[in-house]
């Protein structure tokens, strides 16, 4: 199989189903902003790859579960209204992402202040991914009514607070230093 096939040279791809659709389409927008958080979270996994983190292999597992995941909801938002998809979001996705954020988040100081996205470099890059995130939830949000599972948008608000939670729990366990906003700039 060959990695290009020319048939995009004209600005349009292929949904699920073989529906053509300009490449600027909401729908191309919103799956391909999932493909992007996907890869920023590697890069973020990257930065722990060295790492003494205690709980990595949990950690780094629960990671790539994600991106799985997040894999999955890029194909059920390019899939056309009205058709099936092989794997379907449940709400047990979202139960677990709740789960791990409450239990990291046992482990972290509360907030008392707004926080800058910084401190380790997986923390940063986590918190890059978390705004990803919300912007494919944006996009997700206009395309409610043509989606065919209402959990995606869900998926994606929980995934962003997920995230958030996660990049403060590395730099915790890294010493990764939390820079608070500081509004008298």
């Amino acid at each position: 199989m060959r990695i290009y096939t020319r048939s995009g040279d004209k600005g349009q791809t292929s949904l699920i189903y073989g529906q053509r659709v300009p490449k600027n389409d909401v729908r191309v927008e919103a799956y391909g902003t999932c493909d992007e958080a996907n890869s920023t979270i590697g890069v973020a996994l990257s930065h722990l790859r060295k790492e003494d983190l205690a709980d990595k292999d949990a950690f780094m597992q629960t990671m790539e579960k994600i991106q799985t995941i997040l894999f999955h909801v890029g194909a059920e938002l390019a899939t056309p209204k009205g058709k099936d998809v092989t794997w379907k979001l449940k709400q047990e996705h979202i139960d677990d992402l709740e789960q791990q954020i409450d239990t990291w988040d046992q482990e972290l100081d509360p907030l008392k202040n707004f926080i800058l996205p910084s401190g380790h470099e997986a923390s940063a890059a986590l918190h890059l991914s978390r705004t990803v995130v919300r912007r494919a939830e944006r996009l997700a949000v206009t395309l409610e009514d043509e989606l065919n599972n209402p959990l995606v948008v869900s998926y994606l608000n929980r995934l962003s607070d997920f995230l958030f939670v996660a990049a403060r729990y590395v730099n915790k366990k890294l010493s990764g230093k939390e820079i608070p906003l500081h509004p008298d700039v």
